[in-house]
């Protein structure tokens, strides 16, 4: 039963079931507002937090920390057990690659053997945030968190807490979502501890994420730059600050072969199956067994027993919300979930790429 969605902006009961409108909203603003009254109060004890998180990061541990996208599962990226208890921990395939977080622009220099001026251009423009460059890789950046590949991808997060962990750590942290692989992506610290049973030193809770979906990646290490992984920030976007890029659509055999994070046919999946469907075939569906589906909408829901959530309009509130709806709806326990189609737009290409994984 959605009965877990009682601090909704706009609930509505209806049955044993229940839909509800915003629900990240509402809690984010409170915590923003609690977060600002007493951080000067707090500030001592998160200073004292992130120390033990970096001390544990020096120790080859494993540390879950929030980014502005998703929570990463941390691991000094120098250290070549600590990257393998990483994989173990999240059962992840040998030859996929990871991204090295960074504290700071300056640090470029020492994880990318040339740093072409496009890419200056965007790190200015875009960093901290949810933006990650495919750069070559230095000498001594290892092949077991490149997947062997000549490059490697590199991001500084705008989490103030992932931040504060950089700098206290002083070194490059492998930060893939904090989730077993393949699965739905962490967007707060108790999403993480659910998955985590004891392989896990530290998470860091920094509340929920803000953009929600794994950020954009971007290959800088070819002539013409490459977007591999759409995210929240466009292609547009992007194009503004250093001109025209391609598409993975667009690859040349060049280019083609670039591994990275998320490229997968099947990938930020639920446990339940998830099917996309259209708003008119939603309509039309008959449900003979209400305890048989749940439902990720546009729209209010059809039948009063349903598990049924009606999603934001805006593509960044979608975004923000989607993993954390996806896992309540998964707690359904139902045969599948259907997820009605977003719109086209290009501000909804890392939407559909993740939904498209997600329903394979």
């Amino acid at each position: 039963m959605c009965t877990s969605f009682a601090n909704a902006r706009k609930w509505r009961q209806t049955g044993t079931k229940g839909f509800y409108t915003g629900a990240v909203e509402s809690q984010t603003q409170t915590q923003t507002q609690t977060q600002t009254q007493t951080k000067t109060k707090t500030q001592p004890m998160i200073d004292i937090r992130i120390q033990n998180a970096a001390y544990f990061l020096r120790r080859g541990e494993l540390v879950a920390f929030p980014t502005e996208t998703v929570y990463g599962l941390g691991a000094d990226a120098s250290n070549a057990s600590a990257i393998a208890k990483l994989y173990a921990a999240k059962g992840r395939p040998s030859n996929h690659p990871v991204i090295v977080h960074i504290a700071d622009v300056s640090m470029l220099d020492k994880w990318a053997s040339s740093v072409p001026e496009k890419a200056k251009l965007l790190a200015e423009k875009f960093w901290p945030g949810p933006l990650t460059m495919i750069l070559p890789k230095a000498d001594h950046v290892r092949d077991d968190i490149t997947g062997g590949q000549k490059t490697v991808g590199l991001r500084i997060p705008a989490h103030p807490l992932a931040l504060d962990l950089l700098k206290a750590f002083g070194g490059g942290v492998i930060a893939p979502s904090a989730n077993k692989f393949g699965r739905l992506s962490p967007t707060r610290a108790e999403d993480v501890q659910s998955e985590f049973k004891g392989e896990v030193a530290v998470v860091l809770d920094g509340g929920a994420c803000t953009v929600g979906i794994e950020s954009t990646i971007i290959d800088m290490s070819s002539e013409v730059p490459t977007i591999l992984r759409p995210g929240m920030i466009d292609q547009a976007s992007i194009e503004a600050v250093i001109g025209p890029v391609r598409t993975r659509g667009e690859q040349t055999s060049e280019t083609a072969v670039t591994r990275v994070p998320g490229d997968l046919p099947s990938h930020y999946a639920p446990v339940t199956p998830l099917r996309l469907i259209t708003d008119i075939e939603l309509s039309q569906l008959i449900f003979d067994d209400l305890q048989s589906v749940a439902v990720l909408s546009f729209n209010a829901p059809q039948h009063q027993k349903l598990a049924w959530i009606v999603a934001e309009r805006d593509p960044h509130t979608y975004a923000r919300d989607l993993y954390h709806n996806l896992r309540l709806l998964d707690k359904e326990n139902a045969r599948e979930i259907l997820v009605e189609h977003p719109p086209k737009d290009s501000e909804w290409n890392g939407i559909w790429d993740r939904l498209q994984r997600a329903a394979k």
